[in-house]
């Protein structure tokens, strides 16, 4: 099953994009659902895929610091995606979590032929390294 579109929508990432290209977005995604408790991804681990909750909650970690909790809208995934590293936390569903996610082989291709999602990616990655810079 495919990503709703109307969540796509909502992703600040991909707002700037049209209606043809949410749709295009939304048929690479592939659904994956969590069990309350259960990781969805791992601190250290490598990272292939980026995701965008549609139901449920996560709490994210650092270090075994909770940080912040992600819900439906709420994306993760693209930092070990941009620089193909290991993941920058652990995310664990607080609750069941239904989200919908893409490979870097796929999403990589979608953001050179959008580069108003690149442009928004680098907002956001700076965004972050900001927040992270303010806690030290």
């Amino acid at each position: 099953m495919s990503a709703p579109v109307d969540v796509l929508r909502n992703v600040p990432l991909f707002s700037d994009l049209n209606e043809e290209d949410l749709a295009g977005l939304a048929n690479q995604m592939k659904e994956r659902r969590f069990s309350e408790g259960s990781p969805m991804t791992s601190e250290g681990s490598g990272g292939a895929g980026f995701f965008v909750i549609t139901e449920g909650s996560a709490t994210v970690s650092v270090g075994g610091e909770a940080k912040a909790t992600l819900g439906p809208g709420d994306y993760f995934g693209e930092i070990a995606l941009i620089d193909e590293g290991t993941r920058s936390a652990t995310i664990t569903a607080a609750t069941d979590v239904v989200a919908y996610g893409m490979t870097s082989w796929e999403f990589k291709p979608f953001v050179e032929d959008h580069p108003e999602v690149a442009w928004a990616l680098l907002k956001t990655l700076a965004q972050r390294l900001r927040a992270a810079q303010a806690q030290d």
